[in-house]
């Protein structure tokens, strides 16, 4: 029933599946971190644009956003973010599409982490002279990542099942895959459930440890 699979590079495409998930996930970590600490900070310039960011993007689809970084970002501007070759330029494109759509749910979780933290902790260390910066670094996002491993958890699972989106400008990942097996085999639930089973290899263990670690480094309040 699955002589098929053996035609075709099932594991390499998982492999570019994980490549996407753990390059948007790092880039979408910074950008929302920097997004989060924006929408909190004491200018309102700063503040507004975070917020802008947030909610235009939230509301995009995410295929809207992959094809804009393809044809808009690569054909129509030429930009190829220093890949050469068709292959690496759309893969560092799907990255930077996935970057720009994740923060945004990145930057909500660890806003509302931020909120977790006490006030009259950000207040003292104020009042000891330390800057905003200094309070977010060193008081405030310490204690809010701790409170949010579970939502950025939720967050890093959906970006593992938003990685097939990249399969719109011809990234070579699972869902690309499965395209092509789909179109060449007659065999769409044993397909179907190769790739499923596929996901849930990355998805489960992945929520399972960091639900583990999330319980055990909670700030007690």
């Amino acid at each position: 029933m699955f002589d098929f699979l053996g035609h075709y590079d099932v594991l390499g495409a998982f492999w570019t599946t994980v490549q996407l998930t753990l390059l948007s996930a790092v880039g979408s970590l910074v950008w929302g971190t920097l997004l989060a600490a924006m929408r909190v900070g004491p200018v309102p310039l700063m503040r507004g644009f975070g917020t802008a960011y947030v909610n235009i993007v939230r509301n995009i689809p995410l295929t809207v956003i992959i094809l804009f970084s393809s044809l808009g970002l690569n054909q129509t501007l030429g930009i190829s973010l220093g890949a050469k070759g068709f292959d690496a330029i759309n893969f560092r494109l799907a990255v930077l599409g996935l970057i720009l759509y994740t923060s945004a749910f990145v930057c909500e979780a660890i806003r509302a982490g931020i909120n977790t933290v006490p006030v009259g902790q950000a207040e003292a260390a104020r009042a000891i002279g330390l800057s905003f910066s200094q309070v977010l670094g060193l008081v405030v996002l310490p204690q809010s990542f701790r409170a949010t491993v579970g939502p950025l958890t939720n967050v890093l699972i959906a970006l593992t099942k938003n990685t097939t989106v990249a399969a719109a400008i011809n990234v070579a990942e699972a869902a690309l895959l499965m395209k092509k097996m789909i179109e060449n085999e007659a065999q769409l639930m044993a397909i179907s459930a190769v790739i499923a089973f596929g996901f849930v290899c990355l998805t489960l263990p992945t929520g399972l440890i960091l639900g583990w670690v999330g319980k055990k480094v909670a700030v007690k309040r």
